[in-house]
């Protein structure tokens, strides 16, 4: 940049004729605005932890916190959970466990699958119960028919039934299609 010329001198000193300058006291320090507030971003982020608190848990939801009776078979895509759970196999027969003895409902399910397996069929239901009616409440045929249902090589996956479907007290369980190698 150029230094000014005695012209320019002059020019300026006739644009400020009769000015003063500001008393010290009486200055302001400039200073850069606030930076802006993201109001927008903070009402999506509020929006959105109120819909996950109200919100029913997403299936992963349940899985991975445990509240739900759920299996997959090791070597599996998660998507064959997912796709039972929302109802895309069609249930082609169901068996009620309820009143029956822990050794009773053992013989019964094992006969029910095997029984499945044999007429071709892949997804069923096991209605185990809630354990309103067993001794301190305790679901004891949920907890047994998930580890008999678990230990079983032509059951696929298994998860908790939609709640019109017996919810906490049901299981969809998917089985192997007959053939299909081990």
């Amino acid at each position: 940049m150029a230094s000014p010329t005695e012209n320019d001198r002059a020019l300026f000193l006739r644009a400020v004729a009769g000015t003063r300058p500001l008393p010290a006291a009486n200055r302001v320090e400039a200073s850069l605005p606030p930076p802006p507030e993201p109001r927008q971003r903070r009402l999506d982020e509020s929006a959105a932890l109120d819909a996950s608190l109200t919100a029913a848990p997403s299936l992963e939801d349940r899985l991975d916190s445990g509240e739900e009776s759920a299996f997959l078979r090791p070597g599996l895509r998660r998507r064959v959970l997912v796709d039972l759970r929302r109802g895309r196999w069609a249930t082609q027969d169901k068996i009620d466990l309820h009143g029956l003895t822990r050794d009773e409902a053992r013989a019964a399910l094992s006969a029910f699958v095997a029984a499945a397996l044999a007429q071709g069929k892949r997804c069923v239901r096991v209605i185990h119960g809630k354990g309103l009616g067993s001794p301190g409440g305790v679901p004891v045929l949920k907890q047994l028919s998930r580890g008999w249902l678990a230990q079983r090589e032509d059951i696929l996956a298994f998860c908790q039934a939609n709640p019109h479907e017996g919810g906490s007290g049901a299981l969809l369980v998917l089985l192997r299609a007959a053939g299909a190698g081990r």
